[in-house]
């Protein structure tokens, strides 16, 4: 799993906004999974603020109509991840719409949640954070192939060589344990945009995974209180731990920089986060 380092001008304490101050991304079609929460709306905002068109697939389109309120050109459709039906019928519907696409970014995800089954008896978190993006990433494939240089990126977390994928039980039908059932996602993310640049680079497009760093956002909403403060999150008083999470807007510009810098193109599979 060792990369090469790549050298950047941006560090740990750059932010969104900075690294996107001089990208132009006007004609350039995204997506944003999850693009109207956390992470995912700074995302969406500084694409658009760099002249990019930027579609959200929301669960709740409603809740991101109003997210998303005041962001100029910005589309919201109906996708649930966790239902593969639902990503067949976003992926048809933006397929009669776009011919192309020059951003993936695979955002959304869940987190640590209790023992959950979606589709046909998956574990909800292998389901929406991987398989979910997994099928979306395939089926939007003619568009990607489309655009002169397109890039997936797959926000994945910070990676452990102890992490494992349980090949014998993917699903976690024999025992639930939802750390590392989440890591599992994580790793599958990283691996798929490992596997898919090298897949890809033929059709001239390229892929990425992000650790976007600690960051306090709705992503730990399935945690108790009790739990963040005894892993040293946040104090009795619920005050983050000095100098453990960034701030959502230097969170998000490692996702922008895999998504827009040229600095990586030549650097496909690479997974990105600051050393």
């Amino acid at each position: 799993m060792a990369n090469q380092s790549i050298h950047s001008d941006f560090g740990g304490n750059s932010t969104a906004a900075e690294v996107m101050s001089t990208v132009d991304l006007a004609g350039r079609l995204a997506l944003v999974t999850g693009g109207y929460s956390g992470l995912g709306l700074i995302l969406t905002r500084e694409l658009s603020r760099a002249g990019a068109d930027v579609v959200v697939p929301a669960r709740r389109p409603e809740a991101a109509e109003q997210a998303l309120d005041g962001i100029e050109r910005v589309e919201v459709e109906q996708l649930d991840l966790a239902d593969l039906a639902s990503v067949r019928a976003f992926s048809q519907r933006f397929l009669e719409r776009h011919d192309r696409l020059d951003l993936l970014i695979a955002n959304a995800g869940i987190m640590a949640c209790p023992e959950t089954r979606v589709g046909a008896g998956w574990e909800a978190q292998f389901a929406t954070n991987h398989l979910g993006h997994y099928a979306l990433t395939c089926l939007l494939w003619p568009t990607l192939r489309s655009a002169a240089g397109a890039r997936v990126v797959s926000v994945a977390s910070g990676w452990d060589p102890a992490w494992s994928i349980r090949w014998d039980d993917v699903q976690f039908e024999r025992g639930y344990d939802k750390w590392a059932a989440y890591t599992q996602s994580k790793l599958a993310n990283i691996l798929f945009a490992r596997h898919l640049d090298r897949l890809g680079a033929e059709a001239d497009v390229h892929a990425f995974a992000v650790n976007p760093g600690y960051i306090l956002t709705p992503l730990q909403r399935h945690l108790e209180i009790e739990e963040m403060i005894a892993a040293g999150w946040i104090d009795q008083e619920g005050t983050a731990t000095p100098g453990l999470f960034k701030t959502p807007e230097q969170g998000a510009a490692t996702t922008l920089w895999a998504a827009t810098s040229p600095t990586l193109a030549t650097h496909g599979g690479a997974y990105c986060g600051v050393a």
